[in-house]
């Protein structure tokens, strides 16, 4: 019994002694090991501030504005040989070029046909009337009669603003871009949702097809397939088919298991499934798909203006380069109405074929809205369209658009002098505003990257991308590090990294405020939601024309358009991970009486901060496109330094290296956020 109680008092002797020297090393050990990340970014934070502030301005490898490096100089000798090469080579005799001229053939007929005077005719073959009837009648055929009031109402404003001629060559883009993807999206999202392996393969080809600002694009289509619409429309085909693919593979991949399971116990064929009973089930998506690529070949025909893309981008780049704010305004509001108007049209279009599929699986409707009453209809518009059609070939009139009533000069004069009174009489206010936050957010984090020797910054950028996204992310910006200092213009990167990361932070802290709104508040977001939505058919081209007329020219004005085009994305992601947390925790947590900003900062943010994660990522991408679109309003950065390639023959070496860095610090910038999105969801 002693030996007993001496046992249980050596056993209880340890509890009693004083802690050892190992104690604070196994916590600290412990503590490691769990933070460290933020450990690693705080010792990268430090070591980066002190060793900026001893060496800052040396080895920073910035180059001047007309300096070229031998890259430069060896893209410009690229270019020559490709334009030797049009002549003697087999693949541009055989591939390139008839891929060229029957892109600008097609352009060209449907242009003579609608647009512009052909070589046997002063006016189109169709004009005005039977354009504005045959549109109107198409929206009803598809999608109903408030799409086609619509789309007349649109496609007649058109010509009231006085660009007639430029907004059906931007809609003869567009569906010319859109058809193609029609033809190519489908196939391949079915392939893929059918085909695992094809999936894998191909879904990072759309990431990077997504992940790559639109201004990358530019240069290298135009030296394969020249300057003018092939290249504009190809252009348009890689931006906007990534979502149709992806759409496409989610609807058929989401067919009901149960209904195929019941066809294939029927003995169905797997392209009898396929066509009898996952395309009809995933029209809608796929319709959805459609609108998607439809917007984005919009937003891209614009921006095609560049490589000289005819439309309405053309106006809007003069207007831009020459500071007119209301021609400005008049051409970008013919692209938001035009973008509204192909929205709602192909939105509706979506609903009517889910409509249509339920009436297919047997429900029934009745009266003078029936299917047998619309047929009539349709039937009927079909010869209106024909009589319109008629007559706009045989009767001038009716063939070239009037001049009157003229709206686009008058609102532009009133546009103009508006512009003018604001900025006379909020100069102080924005000129603040501007010079604010450019002195305590854009100039010190432009020194602190741009300053930073170049190998510093490369440590300091891997050692960020290890620490947020791992091992992975690490590797991805050890490669694109590699590919920016190739081009030349790590300096150039570094200043255009700087302004997207100012852009990011007040995107995400919009987006958190109004996000965290409406996903606590559903009459927040019923009210809210619409304007973001509506926010987001607008073009990017657009949001450059009310910038640039509070901030005039500056990098400041590329930061505000870039907010303008990141905050809806952004805000909707945030408020649908604020709505996505668990009611039930919600309630556990009301239930012990947290408050409203308790709940906000210590339940719902941390639970969605992959959502948040993800909306910065959105939001970065976002922002990237349109800093990059920022240099034709003085954004500088890399975006000057693309748009001079266009428009000097000498820097178009130096002009298309630009684009090759931005495409890799967009995938660097991507890869960081999405492994860290994809950590954070994991905890």
């Amino acid at each position: 019994m002693s030996t007993a109680t001496g046992t249980r008092e050596r056993a209880a002797e340890p509890a009693t002694r004083p802690p050892t020297a190992a104690a604070p090393t196994v916590k600290t050990a412990t503590f490691l090991r769990r933070h460290w990340r933020a450990v690693l970014l705080a010792a990268i934070v430090v070591l980066w501030f002190a060793v900026w502030a001893a060496i800052r301005g040396s080895q920073t490898l910035e180059i001047g504005g007309a300096e070229k490096t031998d890259f430069h100089l060896w893209l410009n000798s690229v270019r020559d040989s490709f334009d030797a090469a049009r002549t003697n080579s087999a693949v541009f005799e055989y591939v390139v070029q008839p891929i060229t001229d029957g892109l600008n053939g097609l352009v060209t007929s449907l242009q003579s046909l609608s647009s512009q005077a052909s070589a046997v005719r002063p006016v189109p073959q169709i004009g005005w009337l039977g354009i504005v009837v045959l549109l109107a009648w198409l929206a009803f055929a598809l999608a109903g009669v408030r799409s086609m009031l619509l789309v007349a109402a649109c496609v007649l404003l058109f010509g009231f603003f006085g660009y007639w001629q430029q907004s059906i060559d931007t809609l003869i883009m567009t569906f010319v871009a859109v058809g193609l993807c029609a033809i190519l999206g489908p196939p391949l999202g079915i392939w893929m949702a059918r085909s695992r392996h094809v999936s894998a393969i191909v879904t990072p080809v759309l990431d990077l097809m997504q992940t790559l600002p639109s201004f990358a694009y530019l240069a290298p289509l135009a030296l394969v397939f020249g300057i003018g619409p092939a290249a504009a429309i190809v252009t348009t085909i890689i931006y906007s088919l990534p979502p149709l693919v992806r759409i496409t593979e989610h609807g058929i991949r989401n067919v009901s298991p149960t209904t195929l399971e019941a066809v294939t116990s029927m003995g169905g064929t797997a392209w009898q499934t396929l066509v009898k009973v996952q395309l009809p089930m995933a029209r809608r998506t796929i319709v959805v798909g459609i609108n998607q690529c439809t917007m984005a070949a919009l937003s891209m025909a614009t921006i095609a203006a560049l490589i000289n893309g005819p439309g309405l981008g053309q106006p809007v780049l003069q207007a831009l380069q020459s500071l007119d704010i209301g021609s400005a305004f008049v051409s970008g509001l013919a692209i938001v109405l035009m973008a509204i108007m192909l929205d709602r049209t192909t939105t509706a279009a979506s609903e009517r074929s889910s409509v249509q599929a339920r009436v297919q699986r047997g429900s029934s409707t009745g009266g003078l809205r029936g299917p047998r009453f619309r047929r009539l209809a349709i039937v009927a518009g079909a010869v209106v369209t024909a009589v319109a059609l008629y007559l706009s070939h045989n009767y001038l009139a009716f063939a070239q658009f009037p001049s009157s009533p003229n709206l686009g000069t008058p609102l532009a004069t009133v546009v103009s002098n508006a512009a003018q009174w604001i900025v006379n009489t909020f100069s102080g206010f924005t000129g603040w505003l501007k010079d604010t936050i450019t002195a305590l957010l854009v100039n010190p984090l432009e020194s602190l990257l741009a300053q930073s020797p170049w190998w510093l910054m490369a440590l300091v950028l891997l050692g960020v991308a290890l620490a947020l996204g791992g091992v992975r992310a690490a590797v991805v910006t050890l490669a694109c590090e590699a590919v920016i200092l190739g081009t030349g213009l790590w300096n150039e990167s570094m200043k255009t990294l700087a302004t997207t990361l100012v852009a990011t932070l007040l995107v995400i802290v919009v987006a958190v405020a109004v996000g965290v709104w409406m996903g606590r508040n559903k009459l927040a977001d019923s009210i809210i939601r619409p304007v973001l939505d509506a926010f987001q058919t607008i073009p990017p081209f657009v949001y450059l024309v009310p910038a640039l007329a509070l901030f005039g020219p500056t990098r400041f004005t590329a930061i505000v358009a870039a907010l303008a085009y990141g905050v809806p994305i952004a805000t909707k992601l945030v408020a649908d991970g604020i709505r996505g947390v668990s009611p039930t925790t919600v309630e556990a947590s009301e239930s012990m009486g947290t408050t409203s900003w308790q709940m906000v900062s210590k339940v719902q943010l941390p639970m969605s901060r992959a959502a948040v994660v993800l909306a910065a990522n959105q939001g970065l991408l976002y922002v990237l496109s349109m800093v990059v679109v920022g240099g034709l309003v003085g954004g500088g950065g890399l975006g000057y330094l693309v748009v001079s390639g266009f428009s000097q023959s000498q820097l178009f070496g130096k002009g298309l290296a630009a684009g090759i860095a931005i495409t890799a610090l967009g995938v660097m910038l991507d890869r960081i956020t999405q492994y860290t999105a994809a950590r954070l969801g994991r905890a």
